[in-house]
């Protein structure tokens, strides 16, 4: 076979990605690939990368990157995907399926993965899995759609690839619902950070820190990968003990003086997608909603006529209440997002977080889920901070604080 014959299979929300991979790589392999038979494939994936780190924590087991003093999990992103690249480059397979490489990655990682890919695409065949036209390789050959399980060639450019089908209406005729209760915390000032530092041994994350975070206000949080993003949020959040003894307010507050990650979090709606990447649980659409109010995942609890009838108005808000029987793992990608966006803000939080949303999220599920994020933003008095490598196409915010990188830790300004 040509060793440069490399494809580009498109996905969307309706694709069953995760058994045409399987085909891929244990047989019997997808019409179209033929070729690849009796050949050694090796899977870059997000998927993977979990193992790897579970691996890791449960065993102490470290595989991908047996030389690095830094666990895989503390790892960014993008170093992440440097580790697991370099470790399937020395497997030496004969192809490479790629699944949604780009996704949480800054510009200059995309860059260096691309070159990474462009050598290895000389020696192995590609098979890119890919949600966003953007993010094309140039070296592809042959493009094709998986509808649902199906393969099925373009012939015409990219003009061929259709809109995933979706029944969400991006107008979201209505206002988003009040909740039950009204928020406990009336003061202006939610997150106040002042000069706020974390280094980890000799390794600088964060230098002097200011960052206030208001009511109503819409952030977008930007910054390359290794830049202290998680470590920022894991400090608004509560989770990071390097908030002990600084000059970090949440909620009125100064970390360490009395308060409870529990009084934290009840205040703050959080959302990002490896919430649910392993998620299992047999709970409907309409119980997922309804378990926002209780703060966990699924419904654990009998509802009450009120809970139901709330859960039941951001159903109608999604043009979802006709899915609200159906099992949460059945839903489309990009209608898990919705429904956890709308279990994170059924209480109105004073704060709401969204870490990297609408990765792996194909153009229109994406498309929709911003705008949900900008009526939620217009119609709230809800803060929200968006997480984001991409520029989503649509977006909103008033405000953007960038974390820029230096040998002193990472440095944030307003731009």
């Amino acid at each position: 076979m040509n060793r440069k014959i490399h494809w580009a299979v498109f996905i969307n929300n309706n694709s069953q990605k995760d058994k045409f991979i399987k085909k891929l790589l244990e047989g019997p392999l997808p019409e179209g690939f033929e070729g690849l038979k009796d050949l050694k494939g090796a899977l870059f994936s997000k998927t993977s990368l979990n193992e790897y780190i579970d691996e890791e924590e449960r065993h102490g087991i470290k595989i991908i990157n047996q030389n690095a003093q830094q666990s895989l999990k503390s790892m960014s992103s993008g170093e992440q995907k440097k580790a697991l690249l370099k470790y399937i480059f020395h497997l030496k397979p004969d192809f490479i399926v790629l699944d949604n490489p780009f996704d949480n990655l800054d510009k200059d990682s995309q860059k260096d993965l691309k070159a990474s890919l462009n050598l290895i695409s000389k020696s192995a065949f590609i098979i890119q899995l890919i949600s966003r036209k953007a993010d094309l390789l140039p070296f592809i050959t042959h493009r094709m759609i998986l509808d649902k399980s199906t393969i099925k060639p373009i012939s015409n450019g990219l003009t061929e690839v259709k809109k995933g089908t979706t029944s969400l209406n991006s107008s979201f005729s209505g206002r988003i619902p009040r909740p039950i209760i009204p928020t406990d915390y009336e003061e202006s000032v939610l997150i106040d950070c002042r000069d706020i530092s974390v280094a980890y041994g000799d390794k600088n994350i964060l230098n002097n820190i200011n960052w206030t975070i208001r009511k109503g206000e819409f952030w977008q949080l930007i910054g390359q990968n290794g830049s202290g993003k998680s470590t920022l949020l894991s400090m608004i959040t509560g989770d990071n003990h390097k908030g002990y003894g600084q000059e970090l307010y949440l909620f009125g507050q100064q970390k360490g003086t009395g308060e409870s990650v529990w009084d934290i979090k009840k205040r703050i709606g959080y959302y990002t997608p490896s919430m649910t990447d392993k998620f299992s649980g047999l709970h409907s659409a309409l119980n997922m909603v309804i378990s926002g109010m209780n703060d966990s995942v699924g419904l654990y609890l009998l509802a009450t006529e009120n809970q139901r009838a709330l859960a039941k108005e951001w159903l109608l808000i999604l043009d979802m209440w006709h899915l609200r029987d159906v099992y949460f793992a059945d839903l489309s990608t990009g209608q898990q997002r919705m429904i956890m966006t709308a279990r994170a803000m059924i209480k109105h939080p004073p704060l709401l977080i969204l870490d990297e949303p609408t990765a792996g999220l194909d153009d229109e599920s994406a498309m929709l889920f911003i705008s949900l994020v900008n009526k939620i933003a217009r119609e709230s008095k809800t803060a929200i901070v968006f997480v984001s490598h991409r520029k989503e196409p649509g977006l909103e915010p008033k405000y953007i604080y960038e974390l820029k990188m230096s040998p002193e830790g990472s440095i944030g300004k307003m731009i």
